[in-house]
Formats: C-alpha cells, structure tokens, sequence
C-alpha cells in the first residue's frame, strides 16, 4: 500500500521559510517522479513542483520559482521541501504525490503564512 506522509508545516511570518518532508512507503521511491500540490481553501490543487527520480530535474510553478527548492533522498524514501520567503498566498495545505495528477497524495501538512 502507498503511503505519503507530510510534515513540517506550521504558521510562519511573511518572509519566513520552512522545510517540508514527505516520507514515502509501499513503492519503489526511486523509480518515481515525485510532486508537490498545494490546495488553499476554496481552491483547486495547484501543481507547485516535481523532481525526477534521479533528483537532478526539478520544476516550479511560476508562483514558486526562487523561492522553493525541491529534493529527494532515495536512501530514505523521502521528499522535501525548502520554502523560502513566504508570502501570505502561499498559506495552503500541502501536499506530496506520487503521481503528476495528485491523485495520489498525503494527507498534507498545513502552512499559515501570517504576520
């Protein structure tokens, strides 16, 4: 069985970061592209960004891009996420996926960003 498991949000200031980790289970995490979504309330899944199964490609959404770093490490089945300079619209719930629709997601983490 799939198993994503997010954490590391919180609530942090305009312009704060954090780090978030989405540990992995049931499937051969190395051989997988891996995504990050974000979901806000009352909007849709948004894509925010994917890395490839090497690590070595990454892409960002636009609204991202400068800010977030993406990574893997296959040796601990594990995804992050580095966000840097958070603004008040990156406040979401976030999600890791093993699929490039989501549709195969965590539970999620939850990021307030707030002053």
């Amino acid at each position: 069985e799939v198993q994503l498991v997010e954490s590391g949000g919180g609530l942090v200031q305009p312009g704060g970061s954090l780090r978030l980790s989405c540990a992995a289970s049931g499937f051969t995490f190395s051989t997988y592209w891996m995504y990050w979504f974000r979901q806000a309330p009352g909007k849709r899944l948004e894509w925010v960004s994917s890395i490839n199964n090497f690590g070595d490609s990454t892409y960002y959404a636009d609204s991202v891009k400068g800010r977030f770093t993406i990574s893997r490490d296959n040796a601990k089945n594990t995804l992050y996420l580095q966000l840097n300079s958070l603004k008040t619209e990156d406040t979401s719930i976030y999600y890791c996926a093993n699929d490039r629709l989501g549709g195969n997601k965590g539970r999620g983490t939850q990021i307030t960003v707030s002053s």
